[in-house]
């Protein structure tokens, strides 16, 4: 097996692509595939300040890492949920990292900081776990990168997770969502910042193999509450179906943005935006879904 750039012994092999690399050109295509994506959607460029939102899993470590290689004026950010010792093992890494590699990283700790406890909020509100760490998780972006001067916030969504995303979206036929999947997600408010997925066209085994090369700590474990989740059941089908047809998700992915995206942008520009009469961050209500769970924790902690 031969590496495709080169000629050299191959010792990894991609079959969407029909390729097979040796480690300095698997590089070389990781790298022109970040770049390459972050060109053509207009991203962000080196006098941009990105903020880069961690997790310390391979994905967003393997973004960090690659940002700041090639020079980008980065930022990370971990937010400690308060999930026992994943969040303590995860912050960790992501202190480890930022130590050695000389890199600025913002810590916020939700229990700590806004008295939030992701547990008591489900058991209160009825709602699931995830549902409420990804409410956080979206204002606490959104408001560090807007108060900081960020031009973008960048994320570790893969290939992997934009084809699950879109093929549950797909199946419930969430217009409102399938209208605001895209690489980029522009500002459609002045205290808005960009978000943007700069590894949407690499997959996960691709990350993992970057971040083995270059020797990056990163956590194997998965978020205790992920099991079960329905995501991880489109992935699986999404697997099957790249292990009988090789592209499978990048078409799937690629054909969307090109042919079908446009056809939900209506359901897109219907969405009435507000900043929160509380704290004056953009929601869709009078008071944000954040600020909620604080005067909620208030009054139970009171009670």
């Amino acid at each position: 097996m031969k590496c495709v750039r080169c000629k050299g012994k191959g010792i990894i092999y991609l079959k969407r692509h029909n390729a097979a690399f040796c480690q300095d050109c698997f590089l070389y295509y990781y790298n022109n595939q970040v770049k390459k994506n972050i060109k053509k959607h207009k991203m962000f460029d080196k006098k941009d300040k990105v903020l880069v939102v961690i997790s310390g899993g391979k994905d967003s470590m393997a973004l960090w890492h690659i940002l700041a290689k090639e020079g980008y004026n980065v930022t990370g950010m971990y937010i400690n949920l308060g999930i026992g010792e994943y969040s303590d093992k995860s912050q960790q890494v992501v202190e480890n990292f930022a130590q050695k590699n000389n890199l600025e990283v913002i810590i916020k700790d939700i229990k700590k900081e806004y008295g939030l406890d992701i547990y008591k909020l489900s058991k209160l509100l009825k709602r699931s776990t995830c549902s409420i760490c990804g409410s956080i998780k979206r204002y606490l972006f959104n408001k560090i990168a807007y108060d900081g001067g960020f031009s973008a916030v960048a994320t570790g969504h893969n290939l992997d997770d934009e084809a699950a995303t879109l093929l549950g979206n797909v199946l419930s036929w969430e217009e409102g969502y399938l209208a605001r999947q895209s690489p980029v997600l522009e500002s459609t408010h002045p205290k808005l910042v960009k978000k943007v997925k700069p590894l949407y066209t690499l997959t996960e085994r691709e990350n993992l193999f970057y971040v083995l090369i270059n020797k990056i700590e990163f956590l194997h474990d998965e978020c205790p509450h992920a099991v079960g989740a329905r995501s991880i059941l489109y992935k699986e089908v999404l697997n099957s179906l790249e292990e009988e047809s090789p592209g499978t998700k990048q078409r799937f992915i690629t054909s969307f943005l090109e042919k079908g995206r446009k056809h939900f942008q209506d359901v897109y520009e219907k969405v009435e935006l507000k900043e929160c009469s509380i704290c004056g961050q953009v929601t869709t209500t009078d008071v944000c879904s954040f600020c909620r769970f604080v005067r909620l924790s208030n009054q139970n902690t009171e009670n």
